[in-house]
């Protein structure tokens, strides 16, 4: 087997354990929200809330993912890669097993903000560690292919958590997340090495990590790159929270059946980082771009379109989604990757405000659906409005179509 020092010195290209260690990591929020999807509406029922409420629960990890990217980012340049993730992945173990007996719907929302917050050290970190190692169209194509495995989370988190909740309750799902907690803490003492060695450590505190945040919020182009990822995810989330009502609520599908198109769409999202991997290798980051979002635009189009005046019905809804949600995988990874290049020298905190950007957008638009009605044609409108915004942000904060981005 591979040592900790091996992992350690590899600089070209990146190994598949490598690759898989940091997708693990990245994936933790996503397993947490995709295994607990078909729940929804059972947990509505059994703590007699709306399925507004219940879609909070979502967003509440979305938030505090947010916040906690934003603390966890500057501790992991101060102390190192290793430490933050730890006590994170231990806070989310906690607050899973509180879960387990929340007696009602505020307080599940309150765990699982406290949830996000633990979360979020293993995203900031993974993406601090490729940073650390990589960049450019190597981090391009390493963060396309850590969706290969964050992407089994929509394949097969939503089966597991159907078949978990059909077998001991909803509530079994948070014992059997704690357990994934407890497993990545243990892969990752034993297998994740430091990628941040004492000399490259920031040493100015709580007031340097504010300066960091400073310089990267005065960076116009470097914000518009953080935007992107997060209204991508935000397009993504306005399905994902929508889609146990639209889906099971709307077309009458079986928790089973819609664990399976979740699947399915799943699939497509892996299909469309993959295909990125290799089209890095060819062509810069911000082509893809600029060529991906206006393609995801129409689509959106088209799937309100076809959600107004249901048009094929449950196909008809299908096929236009799948191809947005594989058109859209494509733009984050670019983004963060052309974002965190700008700054490379404070990684942890760059990583830690792309990561907020993602959940704090993608918290706030996800409950958006249900707030206009819970049917397709409000997860159809969210997704627009969200794609016409990225499409703006690329246009105005990017050179993606200027000439001078031509070449970049």
């Amino acid at each position: 087997m591979e040592s900790v020092t091996d992992l350690a010195r590899h600089h070209g290209r990146p190994s598949a354990k490598f690759v898989l260690m940091v997708g693990l990591m990245a994936a933790l929020p996503a397993v947490t929200t995709d295994m607990y999807l078909p729940s929804l509406p059972e947990v509505a029922d059994d703590l007699d809330t709306t399925a507004s409420f219940a879609q909070a629960t979502i967003t509440g990890v979305l938030i505090g993912g947010a916040v906690g990217q934003l603390i966890t980012g500057p501790l992991s340049d101060r102390y190192g890669r290793r430490r933050p993730v730890l006590i994170g992945i231990a806070l989310h173990v906690v607050a899973s097993l509180l879960c387990i007996v929340t007696p009602g719907i505020l307080p599940l929302l309150a765990l699982r903000v406290i949830q996000g917050v633990g979360n979020a050290a293993a995203t900031v970190t993974a993406m601090a560690v490729i940073r650390d190692r990589y960049s450019g169209s190597t981090a391009a194509a390493i963060l396309s292919r850590l969706m290969l495995v964050i992407g089994l989370g929509p394949m097969l988190a939503p089966t597991a958590g159907s078949f978990i909740a059909g077998l001991a309750g909803w509530r079994a799902v948070f014992a059997v997340l704690a357990l994934i907690g407890v497993a990545l803490a243990v892969l990752i003492w034993f297998r994740l090495p430091e990628s941040l060695p004492p000399e490259r450590r920031r040493t100015d505190g709580v007031g340097g990590a504010m300066k960091s945040y400073g310089v990267l919020l005065r960076d116009r182009e470097f914000m518009a790159l953080t935007l992107l990822p997060g209204l991508g995810l935000g397009a993504l989330m306005s399905y994902v929270a929508g889609s146990p009502f639209v889906l099971q609520g709307g077309y009458g599908l079986s928790e089973t059946e819609f664990a399976l198109l979740f699947a399915l769409n799943g699939v497509g999202l892996i299909l469309g980082t993959q295909v990125n991997a290799s089209l890095v290798r060819r062509f810069a980051p911000l082509h893809i771009i600029r060529v991906a979002v206006p393609i995801a635009l129409v689509l959106a189009v088209v799937l309100l379109v076809v959600t107004s005046r249901d048009l094929g019905g449950l196909i008809g809804l299908l096929v236009p989604l799948w191809l947005l949600l594989t058109v859209n995988s494509v733009v984050p990874p670019n983004a963060s990757a052309l974002a965190l290049s700008r700054h490379g020298e404070r990684a942890g905190s760059a990583a830690a405000l792309i990561g907020a950007m993602q959940a704090g957008v993608a918290g706030v638009v996800s409950p958006l659906v249900g707030l206009l009605g819970e049917d397709a044609f409000a997860m159809a409108t969210v997704i627009l409005a969200v794609l016409a915004l990225a499409f703006v942000v690329v246009v105005v904060g990017t050179p993606a179509y200027r000439r001078t981005g031509r070449a970049g």
